[in-house]
């Protein structure tokens, strides 16, 4: 288990949202599955919610933003000591800025940008929000990963935006990394290969810790999500990847495997 109160070291990541049409919808899903108290903010949050376990924040939900046909989806945010230094070092890098830095009421400063592989994530700047508070817990925020088509081309960009140093876990025929910052895991990089079909795009996926993965799979279908990726054994714990009863998708992973 991981609590944390203060600002997470910048190149962490520290929150994950989900932006839907149906704030109820999604409510209901979520604290049917990871036993989630979602509350709703202040009348100038706009209906974002915050998800807490054990009287800490460990997830957003908020109206879908962007064109009308995007999708749900969950946004990882990166943590960031500047948001205007990250995003010129964003554009820098090769990657496009969507959303300019924009302050969030007193709690933070966001960004939304797409790396050179085309997957979004957004920049964090906390203030009185510093990000999740509880990880590595079931029913909180176990681990995050890029995947994209440029796996070489992503993995210089993050290095150049962020510091990121890499531990090589590549298998024959895929390639994987850990994202390191001072020696240690803060996420993962992989390449979406000729084995996934060309639809699948490029992401941050967000994978949350269950204390039983299969048991995770059967209440999602319960509330009316979907099965993705059956359950498999990993190293790092039993996986399954699920979309919840708007088509936005995740992952779960068995706690005892969460990353530290």
């Amino acid at each position: 288990m991981v609590t944390r109160d203060t600002a997470w070291p910048p190149g962490t990541p520290c929150w994950v949202d989900l932006g839907v049409e149906d704030i109820g919808k999604a409510k209901a899903f979520y604290g049917g599955l990871f036993g989630w108290d979602i509350q709703e903010g202040p009348p100038e949050s706009g209906g974002y919610c915050m998800a807490e376990r054990d009287g800490r924040p460990v997830a957003g939900i908020g109206p879908k933003m962007g064109p009308a046909e995007a999708p749900p989806a969950w946004t990882t945010y990166i943590a960031t000591a500047d948001a205007g230094e990250t995003v010129r070092k964003i554009r820098e890098a090769g990657g496009q800025v969507v959303m300019e830095p924009m302050d969030v009421m007193d709690v933070g400063k966001m960004a939304i940008a797409a790396d050179p592989g085309g997957a979004f994530f957004g920049i964090w700047q906390a203030r009185a929000h510093s990000g999740v508070q509880l990880a590595n817990e079931p029913g909180s925020l176990t681990w995050n990963e890029n995947m994209s088509r440029d796996f070489a081309g992503n993995k210089a960009f993050y290095k150049a935006v962020f510091g990121y140093e890499y531990g090589d876990m590549s298998s024959e025929g895929f390639n994987y990394a850990t994202a390191d910052l001072g020696g240690s895991p803060v996420g993962g990089i992989g390449e979406l290969d000729a084995n996934f079909p060309p639809e699948v795009p490029a992401t941050w996926s967000t994978y949350f810790g269950v204390a039983d993965a299969d048991a995770a799979v059967a209440r999602a279908q319960e509330l009316g999500g979907s099965v993705v990726r059956p359950a498999w054994d990993t190293p790092y714990g039993r996986m399954a990847v699920l979309a919840d009863n708007q088509g936005a998708v995740f992952a779960v992973v068995s706690a005892s495997g969460a990353s530290g």
